[in-house]
């Protein structure tokens, strides 16, 4: 069962009973997105690369919330953004729209995500003449894409909960779809995240977390390895 939670910042999230998980921090779900993945995330990249369009890929599109943010921020700033959430649980259409999401963002994004989210599930859709938005319902473990991404969101459920979500092989086969100098953020940071970041070569940063988490991660992918022939 999912029922609509509020948080401490005033904004509102989902719980999973089954899970026994929220899908934002109860602490301000609002606050973490923007601190977590819009800040440290999204803007991090675009600040040191300037680039005209990003591709997103997010590990767990839950509510929508960071794909909202980072639609509106993109659009203020004129840049392209290819969004991808994988989200093999979807919510339905109804709980979508509860949120109360709309406060945050335009009201043509919100209008036309609203209109679009269902369509969304099953390819592709235009949510603004920039901004493209699909939602592949796979499980991390079957993801697979041509693609290549920019910055990856990493919002599973805790590994408490979800513990096959955060092993080696789990994060390394999502990984492998982020370019080299790409972005890896995710709201936890532990011993075994860093050293499996390391292990794939990736510059990992400890930053300060949102509220309610002392720290959280980021870390950056380091060049392809070159073949010799």
């Amino acid at each position: 069962m999912i029922t609509l939670v509020l948080t401490s910042d005033g904004s509102n999230t989902l719980f999973n009973s089954e899970v026994g998980e929220h899908y934002h921090s109860r602490h301000g779900a609002l606050q973490e997105s923007k601190h977590v993945f819009l800040e440290a995330g999204l803007k991090h990249f675009t600040g040191k690369n300037h680039p005209g369009s990003v591709a997103v890929l997010e590990a767990g599109f839950g509510t929508g919330l960071n794909f909202m943010l980072s639609a509106d921020w993109c659009l203020q700033q004129d840049i392209a953004l290819d969004y991808t959430g994988i989200e093999a649980f979807p919510v339905t259409d109804e709980l979508f729209k509860s949120t109360g999401y709309d406060a945050y963002i335009s009201g043509n994004t919100w209008q036309s995500l609203a209109a679009k989210y269902l369509v969304a599930l099953s390819g592709p859709v235009m949510i603004s003449d920039t901004c493209k938005l699909a939602i592949d319902t796979s499980t991390f473990a079957d993801f697979d894409t041509d693609a290549a991404y920019d910055v990856l969101y990493f919002d599973a459920f805790a590994a408490v909960h979800q513990p096959e979500l955060w092993t080696h092989d789990a994060i390394a086969h999502l990984c492998s779809f982020l370019k080299p100098g790409g972005v890896f953020v995710t709201y936890a940071i532990t011993g075994n995240l860093k050293r499996t970041m390391k292990a794939l070569g990736f510059t990992v940063e400890k930053l300060p977390g949102a509220p309610g988490k002392r720290e959280m991660l980021r870390a950056v992918k380091g060049p392809s390895p070159i073949r010799l022939s």
